[in-house]
């Protein structure tokens, strides 16, 4: 059953690991190389996302949680993290992310935006303003640019997850591409689109705005229509890696959008199931 704290757990660990297998992603660990990373490979991620299978399935379990008790229970994630990985920060923005709309699915699996909206968005909003982790990359970023971050994205209920990523997935999957063509555009969709403090890190404004233009030029030329998308890709990658730009937060997204695309789907199969199974009544 889609409520099911194992399932839940499962779907955003399998989330995570997806969008680590791909390849070409700009700047990004896949199983081919590093990208704009020297602390980290692929074997590392892997181990990094295997090790929240616990946590996340924790968060999943937990009776009507409050905000404050998420926040606890993604910190108890991020210790697990940071153990496996000997003290790297691998996977803190996906923790944030996935762990708030697994909480979401659990309570609400026919709309976990519905969820996050109603339950945690004020709290979310506030938790950005009292400057908590004022001193990570993320905090510099957000006083220095007009990028809302992580907290903003999900106190809007994750628009660039419901309204652009997921529905340009399931279009790729329903008109037949194989997955990963479809995350990979789906990639480059939320790196022309979202405002990523990590991009804003790594090469400040201009390297922000020279990501976004090559997401741009890439989804122009027809994005995985294209023949030669790939070597393009592969191209958009380099470019990506002679500048250090690494666009974290949009890897983060296409995770969750990924989870959304899964949890919604076995929703529906388990609805089409329920229909079935119940006597019509005469």
């Amino acid at each position: 059953m889609m409520n099911d704290a194992d399932s839940l757990a499962d779907m955003a660990v399998n989330a995570l690991i997806e969008e680590l297998d791909l390849f070409p992603k700009p700047g990004l660990v896949s199983p081919v190389d590093c990208g704009s990373h020297n602390d980290m490979d692929y074997a590392l991620l892997r181990r990094s996302a295997e090790s929240l299978r616990e946590p996340f399935r924790e968060i999943a379990a937990a009776p009507n949680p409050s905000f404050e008790s998420l926040v606890e229970l993604g910190l108890s994630a991020e210790r697990r993290m940071m153990a496996a990985t000997d003290g790297i920060n691998t996977h803190r923005g996906a923790i944030f992310a996935l762990g708030l709309l697994v909480a979401a699915a659990a309570a609400d699996p026919e709309s976990p935006r519905r969820a996050v909206q109603l339950r945690w968005s004020d709290a979310l909003l506030q938790h950005s303003k009292d400057g908590v982790n004022a001193d990570s990359h993320g905090a510099q970023v957000r006083r220095q640019s007009s990028a809302t971050g992580a907290r903003g994205e999900a106190a809007a209920g994750f628009p660039s997850v419901f309204e652009l990523a997921l529905p340009r997935f399931r279009a790729l999957i329903d008109a037949g591409k194989p997955r990963e063509a479809a995350g990979i555009e789906t990639l480059f969709l939320l790196i022309a689109h979202v405002e990523d403090t990590n991009l804003y890190h790594r090469g400040g404004a201009a390297g922000a705005a020279f990501a976004r233009q090559r997401a741009r030029d890439f989804l122009d030329a027809g994005g995985v229509n294209a023949p030669n998308w790939k070597s393009t890709a592969i191209e958009i990658h380099g470019e990506f890696v002679s500048r250090n730009l690494s666009p974290g937060g949009g890897a983060d997204l296409l995770a969750a959008t990924i989870f959304a695309f899964e949890q919604g789907q076995q929703f529906s199969a388990d609805s089409a199931k329920t229909r079935l199974a119940t006597p019509m009544a005469l």
